[in-house]
């Protein structure tokens, strides 16, 4: 096992710089998972690690070496990649033990090894199989097998399960998560799909434009996003981003606007200033919204819009709605939902699981994730002399409900 560190690299190709003065330490034992849109850089990141690309500038150490001049070979990295990449000519046996064979390793310790591995990965039954005669998982297991037999420093997977139908991709995710804990190797996993970086990362780095947006935990990086950018990325249906306008503030709340002059509010904060007709954008996520009755008295924030989609997903249903200024909001449920497209219906919203950003997209603040709101501790706030603007203290209506 070992560190990798990368100290401001950078990478072109022609014109186009792809990676841009990057500096990660991914610690020993530790899995960081790489995500970000398309072109962003992750599987290049890959690549100048295990050898594959050279940096144009920068330096990547790996267990305290600097390999900038280090054949592949000799870097000690294994690396999984989105295809197979099998021998089809050989046994699953022979596919993972050819690089210990290319090694010299002695006979016994090739087949203590190979068998080892295919009991942790429950393919021993496979062994005198060739790539046609596998499904999918089974191929993938094969190409994961192979990269542990060589005991590398760290390893590398670059989206390994995006070939996988969903059944399998589940598997496979639960069959990673169990093999990252049994190996305590440090790994790096490149991938698109939220869950598998929720569920295997230690830590998560969000890239764009080959920078790095922010790294962080998987839970501090739904709950404290740096920008829009990682706000939208990082959960699954996206954060519902609402442009707003400050109004001004009481000696409690923060008064907004949104472009159809429904006010938004936030709990005061002493720490900020706001400018009056400034432009901010309000976050909250889907989880957090719910569908308010004709005769409910909601006491939270309230926008009211049109359903265009209704998505109804078995345990859980998803309700998209456009508003007036033409913003689309989306609010999940614990429960299947049957809203004809064209209705039109008012959304609720707490201010406690609010976020605020400036004009550029930047957080000001989020929610408090280490307080839990408990419907016995939340008590009315008043904006003038009678409306109320916070969530009652009603079981019902409480922001533990959403």
């Amino acid at each position: 096992m070992a560190a990798i560190v990368l100290r401001n690299v950078s990478k072109s190709f022609r014109d186009c710089q792809i990676i841009k003065d990057v500096s990660l330490t991914m610690e020993d034992g530790e899995c960081t998972v790489l995500v970000g849109p398309s072109g962003c850089g992750k599987s290049t990141i890959l690549r100048l690690i295990c050898g594959l690309e050279i940096a144009d500038d920068g330096d990547i150490f790996i267990g305290g070496r600097c390999v900038n001049d280090m054949s592949p070979a000799n870097r000690g990295i294994a690396m999984v990649f989105q295809s197979y990449a099998l021998y089809p000519h050989m046994t699953v046996a022979e596919n993972m033990s050819f690089a210990l064979q290319v090694r010299k390793l002695k006979k016994d310790e090739i087949e203590r090894r190979v068998s080892e591995t295919a009991r942790i990965l429950k393919i021993d039954h496979l062994l005198h199989r060739r790539p046609k005669e596998l499904s999918g998982g089974q191929r993938q297991r094969v190409a994961i097998g192979r990269a542990i037999v060589r005991n590398p420093y760290a390893f590398l997977f670059d989206e390994p399960l995006s070939n996988l139908d969903y059944t399998l991709r589940c598997q496979m995710r639960y069959e990673l998560a169990r093999l990252k804990a049994q190996l305590s190797t440090t790994m790096i996993y490149v991938t698109h799909d939220q869950a598998e970086a929720m569920t295997l990362a230690d830590k998560i780095v969000v890239m764009r434009d080959g920078s790095v947006e922010q790294i962080s935990t998987p839970l501090e990086l739904y709950n404290s996003p740096v920008n829009i950018f990682v706000a939208k990325f990082i959960g699954s249906s996206e954060m519902n981003i609402l442009p707003v306008s400050f109004v001004n503030n009481t000696e409690e709340l923060l008064v907004f606007q949104t472009q159809t002059e429904e006010q938004v509010f936030f709990r005061l904060r002493d720490e900020f200033r706001f400018s009056a007709g400034r432009k901010y954008y309000a976050g909250f996520r889907p989880e957090n919204v719910r569908v308010l009755t004709p005769e409910e008295d909601f006491l939270g924030n309230k926008v009211d819009g049109t359903v265009v989609l209704s998505e109804n997903l078995g345990g859980e249903g998803f309700i998209h709605v456009i508003l007036k200024d033409g913003t689309q909001v989306v609010a999940r449920t614990e429960q299947n939902v049957n809203y004809q497209v064209g209705k039109q219906i008012r959304l609720g919203f707490c201010i406690d699981v609010s976020y605020l950003f400036d004009e550029n997209g930047n957080a000001i603040f989020g929610i408090d994730q280490n307080r839990t709101f408990q419907a016995a501790e939340i008590r009315p706030l008043y904006f003038g002399e009678e409306s109320q603007v916070f969530c009652p203290q009603d079981d019902s209506q409480s922001c533990s409900s959403f």
